[in-house]
């Protein structure tokens, strides 16, 4: 099983997305790519941790491509708006691909690319390498709760 992690906007709409999808294993929300290792969602709503509202995203690789993973990636928000998914504003609803390993990088790189030329260079994506990530333990917790 691999691992990836995406933000596209609000985490709650593409993790349903990709809950869905043959070869998604499991999903789970979170933030990823600010400067401390532990945020509340609280400090996350302020917008000056760094990070992003993130779907962290175990796959079967026999099943589902990385790529096709970053293409569905592409299909569920809108690439071109910088720091915000309409109607969420603000640097925590950003675009940007969390790569594990070099392999994901460079792939991450080739399906950016590809897209951008489609888009005609207005894509505004981040890719960058995974740093302090962390579940979002309140919605965790809401999701047993409701769910048991």
């Amino acid at each position: 099983m691999k691992k990836c992690t995406l933000a596209l906007g609000c985490f709650w709409k593409p993790e349903e997305n990709f809950k869905n999808k043959l070869g998604i294993i499991e999903t789970e929300v979170g933030y990823a790519g600010g400067e401390n290792p532990t945020v509340t969602y609280e400090e996350v709503c302020v917008g000056d941790t760094g990070h992003a509202e993130v779907v962290r995203l175990t796959f079967d690789e026999k099943i589902i491509s990385f790529k096709k993973i970053l293409d569905l990636f592409f299909k569920m928000h809108d690439p071109t708006q910088k720091d915000m998914q309409f109607p969420d504003v603000g640097t925590q609803y950003r675009s940007e691909i969390f790569y594990e390993n070099d392999e994901q990088k460079k792939e991450a790189q080739e399906v950016l690319s590809k897209k951008n030329k489609e888009l005609n260079g207005k894509i505004q994506t981040n890719i960058s390498k995974i740093k302090n990530y962390c579940k979002a333990e309140e919605y965790h917790q809401k999701y047993i709760e409701k769910n048991t």
